[in-house]
């Protein structure tokens, strides 16, 4: 296994009640097992803080937001148990962030793949940038779309998550995004997107909490099943990663990229 810089999660929260929560794991950002259940649980503990009002939920590094499933780990994995447990990390993190009574504010500064899109969409409302294009890229490694779909489908439809989870080897652009309702605002540049994202979570950390409270329950209607629902997800993929088609062509990508 190459040496890399071990993931992080840090905190930040302002004297506005506004905490940004950044995780990283050079250089892509992809997300391990302990990196999803930490991230998880970090969501969790903020929406219990009383002084917290609004969650802006990013990543480090300038270029990709978040690359997915870490390969390394998706290689390991070598029985429905391992697959199941690994693939339950991104139904915890969707969850968590459904069932947080805070406000959560996405900032996707760079690409988004796979699990990527699924965090993205699981923020309240979302911000990128132009360079922010997406792709479900699932299919092409023998696997799909599974867990992250009901997050996606909720803000996508079901056609255009469609188009995503079919040309899985295609990245569609932040435009596109916007324009399925996936992002709600494209900047041209990182810094124009941050000057919006702490203009809205400072006058959102003015309002009613319990009125923000009770607006994030409605937002989120007509998902508690997603508890089951995501883990059974999770099992789907556990399965579909252990076929003879996705170990070869983990192995290839492997070989290909060093």
């Amino acid at each position: 296994m190459e040496n890399k810089k071990e993931h992080s999660i840090q905190t930040i929260l302002n004297n506005e009640g506004v905490a940004r929560l950044i995780f990283g794991n050079p250089p892509t950002n992809s997300m391990s097992i302990v990196l999803l259940e930490e991230l998880a649980l970090t969501i969790q503990k903020l929406g219990e803080q009383e002084e917290v009002r609004i969650i802006i939920l990013q990543s480090e590094g300038d270029r990709t937001f978040c690359s997915g499933a870490d390969f390394t780990e998706l290689m390991a994995i070598d029985d429905e148990e391992s697959g199941r447990i690994f693939f339950s990390g991104f139904a915890k993190v969707i969850n968590a962030c459904r069932k947080s009574p805070k406000i959560i504010l996405g900032r996707i500064q760079g690409k988004a793949v796979g699990g990527g899109v699924g965090l993205a969409a699981a923020t309240d409302y979302c911000f990128a940038t132009q360079f922010a294009a997406i792709k479900l890229s699932e299919l092409s490694i023998g696997i799909i779309p599974a867990v992250i779909e009901p997050a996606v489908e909720r803000k996508v439809g079901l056609s255009s998550f469609s188009i995503l989870a079919l040309k899985a080897t295609e990245f569609f652009s932040a435009d596109w995004a916007k324009e399925k309702g996936l992002y709600m605002d494209v900047f041209e540049t990182a810094t124009e997107m941050d000057e919006a994202i702490l203009s809205l979570a400072r006058r959102l950390s003015k309002y009613n909490p319990e009125g923000l409270k009770e607006l994030k329950r409605i937002l989120w209607k007509n998902t508690d099943h997603w508890e089951e629902l995501l883990l059974e997800r999770a099992e789907i993929s556990g399965k579909l990663v252990l076929s003879n088609f996705t170990k070869e062509t983990l192995q290839a990508f492997k070989a290909k990229n060093g």
